[in-house]
């Protein structure tokens, strides 16, 4: 086996990692959203923040069913994720979609914010992607598997090789789980902890990765992936749902219930299904 190449960058993205998603830079929104822009003629505008893949992707397939509401929809792009929160804190926005309720929840208690969830769109799941096998059975002992570095989707990592049937984990540490909390491990499997968006580019020196569903759908296209994917976390009850956030109070705000609407509709569905082939699915 390739002795393991990818340095172990900064965890800079932290926040990011723990979102689902990545990215550095910052977007700046524009003109305030205090309260929603309406023309007579074109009906109420919502400004809505979100990260470019799959985010902006469905928002924007959303704008036209939203114009026939008469709800025009301005999507402002963020390439990190705590400008999202503080703008839409802010009321720079009227909602923001690129977080999980986890990040969500541990973002706005960190920093007292009155930040709520207005429903779920989509679900990132984590895979178990490998170039060098077609099937998890082929997984020899002793073999390489890159896991995210961060602690929620490293715990989320070390679930998913456990309901594989893989590793067996102490009792009742779900998330949380770490390689310490690993109690039968009968194909002594070597894990490596990388930082979330760097793992695509592992696949070429370890037997297999658990990588977000979203680092792996911008890797196949950059890196020309041709990865089989072994596993993947089921979306059933599944607490990482991709979601509109608001803040509270605007959750019951009728253009808001409108966009939720749009967005839990069979139309986006049908675009996700076709869009994404798995690497995203509909959380509705």
């Amino acid at each position: 086996m390739k002795k393991l190449t990818v340095s172990v960058v900064a965890s800079l993205l932290t926040l990011g990692l723990i979102a689902g998603c990545g990215g550095a830079k910052t977007d700046a929104p524009a003109a305030a959203a205090d309260t929603p822009k309406t023309d007579a003629a074109k009906g109420i505008t919502l400004k809505v923040g979100a990260t470019p893949v799959p985010h902006a992707e469905i928002l924007k397939f959303v704008q036209p069913l939203a114009e026939k509401e008469g709800l025009k929809l301005e999507i402002v792009e963020f390439t990190d994720y705590v400008q999202p929160n503080l703008a839409l804190a802010e009321k720079s926005l009227d909602a923001n979609y690129f977080q999980h309720v986890p990040y969500l929840t541990e973002f706005a208690a960190d920093r007292k914010l009155a930040l709520v969830n207005a429903g779920a769109v989509h679900l990132e799941p984590l895979g178990v992607y490998s170039i060098k096998l077609k099937d998890m059975k082929d997984l020899k002992d002793g073999a390489t598997i890159t896991i995210p570095a961060d602690a929620t989707n490293g715990g989320r990592a070390l679930n998913l090789l456990a309901t594989a049937g893989l590793i067996k984990l102490k009792d009742g540490v779900g998330v949380k789980a770490t390689p310490n909390d690993i109690t039968e491990n009968a194909k002594k499997l070597k894990f490596q902890q990388i930082d979330a968006e760097q793992l695509p580019r592992t696949l070429q020196d370890v037997d297999a990765a658990v990588i977000n569903g979203n680092y792996y759908l911008e890797a196949k296209n950059s890196l020309k992936l041709n990865a089989a994917t072994l596993a993947v976390e089921s979306p059933t009850n599944n607490p990482y749902a991709n979601i509109v956030a608001v803040r509270k109070g605007d959750e019951s705000r009728p253009e808001i219930q409108k966009l939720m609407k749009l967005l839990n509709s069979a139309e986006v569905k049908k675009f996700i299904d076709e869009k994404f082939g798995g690497a995203v699915i509909a959380a509705f």
